[in-house]
């Protein structure tokens, strides 16, 4: 199915894309540094779902004929930098659990300002920004258990 996607579901589909590519750089960046065999699952599995949900919004956006989003290189720099300024003087399971909860609230935020922004965006567009915030959410409340 090729049909052309309206302007909200390209910017909510970019944002789902923006969003999840963010957290599996981080994740890519925080992984080395974790020490606890839980939370390393923890955070293999969150890369997974993040990979799948990113895949699904570039598939739609393809289908659509939109284009991907397309991170600067600036932000990369700034998140890598960012992880490790963060985990120089503290890597206990504790304070990796925060950062993470830190980023999947960051995520939350983005992904509401988003839809708030684009409420012309339809249904699959919606559905999956909501299965993203469902998703962060339930990280968060699995990661409460490494505070």
């Amino acid at each position: 199915m090729n049909c052309k996607l309206r302007n909200d579901d390209v910017k909510i589909l970019q944002e789902v894309q923006r969003n999840t590519g963010m957290a599996m750089k981080a994740l890519d960046a925080i992984s080395p540094k974790i020490y606890d065999d839980d939370l390393s699952m923890q955070v293999a599995r969150e890369t997974m779902k993040y990979s799948e949900i990113y895949n699904a919004a570039t598939d739609k956006l393809l289908s659509g004929g939109a284009a991907s989003y397309r991170s600067t290189g600036f932000e990369d720099v700034m998140l890598k930098g960012s992880v490790r300024a963060n985990t120089m003087l503290n890597t206990s399971t504790s304070h990796i659990a925060e950062l993470l909860i830190q980023g999947s609230n960051r995520g939350l935020t983005s992904m509401w300002k988003a839809i708030n922004h684009h409420e012309k965006a339809g249904d699959s567009s919606m559905e999956m920004a909501k299965e993203l915030m469902d998703f962060e959410e339930k990280n968060i409340e699995r990661l409460k258990h490494y505070l």
